[in-house]
């Protein structure tokens, strides 16, 4: 699988760019702000229906324009597949595929798999819980569509119990009962959870061994509050201190990993090149996760890592991810002469772009 081509018009600071791509290799350069992070947000907002980077899809729309549009060309396993995407400054959006728009977004998610890799991934580290179980969310909403029902449902129901629980002399039952609609979507997505960790914690050792030869030991761990037992049970014993703090206590919600090194938290004491290192890891973990779950391997985007990683760890990450099961890769880097002596150094098919003030043009 791979993108043949994308068409942009008002994509943030792109009027318009219409690009033809490699199937193995893309490098992007430009000046810091001149648009490369952008077009890595185009492409992966095909696959996933929203960007990686801007919380609101009024931030996707060019200055003083009211809409978006990105179109991408895909080849399937030898079929063609038409992706469309039309976004407003209001809200409204249409995600089209092959000509037919889509009646829920959930229902694309996984057609076309992703992994980014962004110097913004350091949030996995130092930024709450929320971060961590996002970054689950996405994985697992990309490869088990029973996931991605049960997770919405629990969402729903949360927000609504949070809702009754502000209102004053509220009868029990009724948090009871949302409770038990609550919990068989509780457990399935803490259980598929931890699966996901346990499927990815070998993966992140062996790919952090590789980045940092082999100098520390690494871990994953996942905590939940269902540790501690039944869903319903553990609400019905926190209800007299959710009333006074007037949210639900337990769930998937509060929900997280613990990153180790050397059994220490790595937040805490691992060194930067470590944590960097670590995060490559995770990322590296997904991908490998995702390809055994697709049986092809996603597009992986690259954005300006280079200016954030040493010599030795970007050597050793480009002797990863150019192997023939890695497919199609997009390379972001501020440095032309690092793209050119990258192109120089490593074989196989590639294309080359540069971009200043949002305008493409192939090198």
């Amino acid at each position: 699988m791979y993108l043949k081509s994308i068409i942009l018009q008002n994509f943030k600071n792109i009027a318009a760019a219409s690009l033809e791509f490699s199937p193995k290799i893309n490098y992007i350069s430009g000046n810091n702000g001149a648009g490369k992070t952008n077009l890595l947000d185009a492409v992966y907002y095909l696959s996933m229906t929203k960007s990686f980077f801007s919380s609101s899809d009024r931030y996707v729309c060019k200055f003083d324009t009211d809409e978006a549009q990105i179109g991408g060309v895909y080849d399937v396993g030898g079929m063609e597949e038409r992706i469309g995407v039309s976004i407003r400054r209001n809200g409204a959006k249409i995600v089209r595929r092959n000509g037919r728009n889509y009646e829920r977004f959930s229902d694309h998610i996984g057609l076309l798999p992703i992994v980014m890799v962004s110097p913004a991934d350091s949030s996995l580290i130092h930024d709450s819980g929320d971060e961590r179980r996002k970054y689950l969310n996405f994985i697992l909403s990309q490869t088990d569509r029973a996931y991605l029902r049960h997770i919405q449902t629990y969402t729903h129901l949360l927000i609504r119990r949070n809702r009754l629980l502000k209102e004053d002399l509220l009868p029990d039952v009724l948090l009871d009962t949302i409770a038990e609609q609550m919990a068989p979507h509780a457990h399935y997505v803490s259980d598929a959870r931890r699966e996901l960790c346990n499927s990815l914690d070998p993966l992140v050792r062996e790919y952090y061994s590789r980045l940092s030869a082999g100098r520390e030991e690494v871990q994953i761990r996942y905590r939940t509050d269902l540790d501690n037992g039944d869903f319903s049970e553990l609400l019905l014993q926190d209800q007299e201190k959710e009333r006074i703090l007037k949210y639900t206590t337990v769930g998937p919600q509060r929900d997280d990993m613990t990153f180790l090194i050397e059994d220490h938290p790595i937040r805490n004491c691992g060194s930067q090149g470590q944590q960097k290192s670590f995060l490559l890891a995770m990322k590296l973990a997904q991908f490998s996760f995702m390809r055994r779950i697709y049986s092809k391997p996603p597009i992986l985007l690259l954005d300006d890592l280079f200016d954030k990683l040493d010599m030795e760890r970007v050597e050793s990450l480009l002797k990863i991810v150019l192997k023939d099961d890695f497919g199609q890769i997009f390379i972001s880097d501020s440095n032309k002469v690092r793209i050119e002596r990258l192109m120089e150094s490593l074989q196989g098919e590639s294309r080359s772009f540069e971009v200043e003030n949002g305008v493409f043009r192939s090198l």
